[in-house]
């Protein structure tokens, strides 16, 4: 009997398939392709990330990177809490939120809304919608501002008048909001002003204490005249209840 001889030795490993080889030897015979990485493990083969199979699979498959969309202007929009969308909506949000907890001319938000590229006949529309259900008020605004800023900087007439034009009131409002200020009051106003600056001109020569204290009226909107009497009165009283060398007197 004929013995063969092409049994495979159960102590001999076994060779590789043809398929085998060839991956192998691409990986291990062409150092130029693995320093550029043209040849990669296959998904079952050991030694393989996990991550980077998954990660080089989604840009296979088109799956968009999270920063391409970081610029785009919805989402833009959606992190400064805008309604995407309609135009009107948006133009609605904008509005409520500049309004909450501040007062806004009607100037002041129709440029807001310019900024924020609404529409002139949309943001015309929404303005005068809000005018009308009393969220936007002009006149009370002016009002406001001059009871606030009279009283808590001092401020004069002239100096209001020109603060409400840079916030865009119309000029009748502005001329019935600063009236609520009459002469006399103005007057007293400035009259505290001198009297609380006084103190820390002591030391300085007249004129130049006349000087500062009246300029200091001046940037208030007092007008030179008002601002020189005042002071000089300050400085005269001033004189008459304190010695030659600025100590009051018993």
């Amino acid at each position: 009997m004929t013995r063969r001889t092409d049994w495979p030795d159960p102590w001999e490993p076994a060779r590789p398939t043809r398929h085998a080889r060839a991956s192998d030897g691409d990986r291990e015979d062409d150092p130029a392709a693995e320093e550029s990485g043209a040849v990669h493990p296959g998904p079952g083969a050991v030694g393989a990330p996990a991550h980077e199979e998954h990660g080089r699979g989604a840009r296979r498959r088109g799956r968009p990177r999270a920063h391409q969309d970081s610029g785009s202007p919805s989402s833009s929009r959606a992190e400064k809490g805008e309604p995407p969308g309609d135009p009107a909506e948006r133009a609605r949000g904008i509005c409520l939120r500049l309004l909450t907890g501040t007062p806004r001319t009607r100037k002041q938000l129709a440029d807001a809304l310019r900024k924020r590229e609404i529409p002139d006949e949309v943001a015309e529309e929404v303005l005068s919608r809000f005018e009308d259900v009393g969220l936007i008020n002009d006149g009370a605004f002016a009002d406001a501002w001059v009871e606030s800023r009279h009283h808590g900087r001092g401020l004069a007439r002239r100096a209001l008048a020109q603060e409400l034009r840079t916030k865009g009131v119309d000029a009748t409002l502005i001329e019935e909001a600063v009236s609520q200020l009459d002469s006399d009051q103005e007057e007293s106003t400035a009259r505290e002003l001198v009297a609380r600056k006084l103190r820390a001109t002591r030391g300085l020569d007249r004129d130049k204490r006349l000087r500062r204290l009246a300029g200091m009226l001046a940037r208030k909107g007092y007008s030179e005249g008002l601002a020189l009497r005042v002071v000089r009165q300050a400085l005269e009283q001033e004189g008459e209840d304190t010695d030659e060398w600025g100590y009051p007197q018993e």
